[in-house]
């Protein structure tokens, strides 16, 4: 099938941000030590400790968040410990079943808008008695949700009462923790997160980088030998100055959030579009995923000219799609999707 033109797919069709580039091959042919060792890896650690503001955290560069977020729960948890997490959560439905692959079973709660709540996580962490029940130990986030809603200051604050109450760990997948911070609607800094979750890791591969994300143990004295589990989930890159030279240009002089402000302006213009046109949303459009509710017909023919998800059904003539736009994204692609969607509004009228 030939692809459409324009794709809003997904954050990660393009390649990476020309400082990326230039990063990468900057001192291509100077040696370095491996897995970790060498200093782009070293001096990225050191930038994202400053941004969190947590001087004591681990940070440790991996390839790809489904990796992240299997290396950090094999780390936390016994065998016999469980996960809570809302149900449309990546580790429930997009990860082919990694978490569960290791032993541990994963507790999916309704959702709200993409997101759980912390009389949720009380209720069913009651609802675990004693030895003949799996144990929840570990609360599990996405910022961005996989739906684009954030979680407020108040709710994650919320949360992290009840998972120091229970003695649960909390572990944010920043994949698109970017796009989330430089939201219009974000009261969270990179830093008010660190303080509120045990780990967490932030997304390159949906920010502009070829790959990788770096997960932050904000309390890295639960992580004992965590390298160990790094090598033993094949997470441990022998080359890691490719993911060193990543991450120092993405957190040299603002990038990562220029990118990931640059990427919810794209979606603001096609929701404004969108909106004008008289069409709704199935969730608030917060960050650069959004999500309208189009007629079948028309998403029919939208398909012949751009590329994107079909979300879930709406009703029996419309269904819900799923827009997303990245670092790369230009205005004229914006402007042409709307074009083109209000010439179909104006063909039907």
């Amino acid at each position: 099938m030939t692809p459409a033109a324009i794709s809003f797919r997904n954050d990660y069709s393009e390649g990476a941000h020309p400082a990326i580039l230039e990063a990468l091959s900057r001192d291509n042919t100077r040696q370095e030590p491996g897995y970790g060792d060498d200093g782009p890896s070293q001096r990225a650690a050191e930038l994202i400790r400053l941004s969190c503001q947590t001087p004591h955290a681990e940070v440790h560069l991996v390839s790809g968040g489904t990796q992240a977020n299997l290396v950090v729960c094999a780390a936390l948890l016994k065998p016999f410990e469980s996960i809570i997490a809302a149900e449309t959560g990546h580790i429930c439905v997009h990860e082919t079943g990694a978490i569960e692959a290791t032993g541990h079973k994963i507790h999916q709660l309704p959702h709200h808008n993409g997101k759980i709540s912390s009389d949720q996580i009380r209720e069913l962490v009651q609802k675990h008695v004693d030895e003949h029940m799996v144990r929840p130990r570990l609360v599990y986030l996405s910022q961005s949700t996989e739906l684009g809603t954030i979680y407020s200051r108040e709710e994650l604050t919320s949360i992290s009462q009840a998972c120091r109450e229970l003695q649960l760990y909390l572990f944010m997948d920043g994949a698109r923790i970017g796009s989330a911070l430089t939201s219009e609607a974000s009261d969270l800094s990179l830093a008010d997160i660190a303080q509120l979750v045990d780990a967490l890791y932030i997304g390159g591969t949906k920010n502009g980088a070829l790959f990788g994300e770096a997960i932050v143990l904000c309390s890295p004295h639960a992580f004992p030998l965590f390298r160990h589990h790094l090598k033993q989930r094949g997470a441990l890159l022998a080359k890691s100055r490719t993911l060193g030279a990543q991450f120092e240009a993405l957190f040299t002089d603002g990038l990562f959030m220029t990118l990931a402000r640059h990427a919810n302006r794209m979606a603001m213009s096609l929701a404004a579009g969108i909106q004008e046109l008289g069409f709704q949303f199935a969730y608030e459009p917060l960050t650069n995923q959004i999500f309208p509710i189009f007629p079948k017909h028309v998403i029919t023919e939208l398909s012949k000219s751009f590329s994107f998800y079909v979300w879930s059904p709406h009703d029996s003539d419309s269904d819900v799609v799923r827009l997303v736009t990245s670092w790369a994204t230009i205005e004229p692609s914006a402007e042409a999707f709307v074009t083109r969607l209000r010439s179909l509004v104006g063909a039907r009228s």
